[in-house]
């Protein structure tokens, strides 16, 4: 496949994410992990195929002057953090569509999907600048926590939900997608509010997530700890301190 990379969309430090026609490449640096491109390839096709959500189709994986990447098929449309942004008067509007896609998400699985609690207890284990009492508060914890069988988009923000022209809601970007417990995808979720700087939004959002999934504020907290050691072990250093205040459990008892 010729693939045209005149036309960045996006520009991050591992990737640059093109527009061709009607493809996206998400082509990566040089020497990023192979494995975890493949895995991501491989989460795509899995949430395609196992699910009726609205995803771009995987079209190909491929090296381009050694450097990997990922076509798909691209989405027309809009993405709801910039509607939110250009119409401040509907943020409430827009913020009750978007807890309702999520759990549309949720009450999805896909049984080949890697476990939630695998990947959460790899992480933990990983880190090696936490305290020997602090990885093992953190594992008691993810161990005392139910295991279910949700599809957990992993990195689920407005920026990744895209609204069609017909209104439809696409879902990008499943690099960390898993099946697990509902109420971690909401504490990371609310996170990521918190973390892009908009605190009232994150109050909403985890408002209006326990009031229409049923599920108790306490349980979605107590995966805050958790959420946050697993983006820790990301490495991103602008993060660390941040999130070194997020995996003190006594915090989020």
């Amino acid at each position: 496949m010729n693939l045209n990379l005149e036309n960045p969309m996006i520009e991050r430090n591992t990737k640059t994410v093109y527009r061709d026609g009607d493809k996206t490449i998400k082509l990566f640096v040089e020497n990023y992990s192979k494995s975890d491109i493949l895995n991501e390839a491989l989460n795509q096709a899995r949430v395609e195929e196992y699910t009726d959500l609205c995803v771009p189709k995987l079209l190909e994986v491929s090296n381009v002057n050694n450097r990997w990447g990922i076509v798909l098929e691209h989405i027309e449309g809009t993405p709801l953090n910039k509607l939110m942004e250009e119409n401040p008067e509907k943020e409430d509007e827009y913020l009750n569509w978007f807890v309702d896609i999520q759990l549309y998400v949720l009450s999805k699985t896909a049984p080949m999907l890697n476990r939630m609690h695998d990947k959460y207890k790899r992480k933990i284990n990983s880190l090696n600048n936490i305290s020997d009492n602090i990885r093992y508060e953190l594992l008691q914890r993810l161990d005392s926590m139910k295991d279910h069988t949700k599809l957990c988009h992993g990195d689920f923000n407005p920026s990744n939900v895209i609204i069609k022209p017909d209104g439809q809601a696409a879902i990008l970007d499943w690099a960390h997608v898993t099946i697990g417990n509902a109420a971690s995808d909401a504490a990371n979720t609310y996170m990521l509010f918190i973390m892009d700087g908009k605190e009232e939004i994150a109050k909403k959002y985890l408002d209006l997530f326990v009031e229409k999934s049923g599920i108790e504020k306490n349980l979605v907290q107590r995966w805050l700890p958790i959420v946050a050691a697993s983006r820790k072990a990301k490495g991103i250093a602008e993060e660390q301190e941040f999130l070194n205040k997020w995996i003190d459990v006594v915090d989020f008892s």
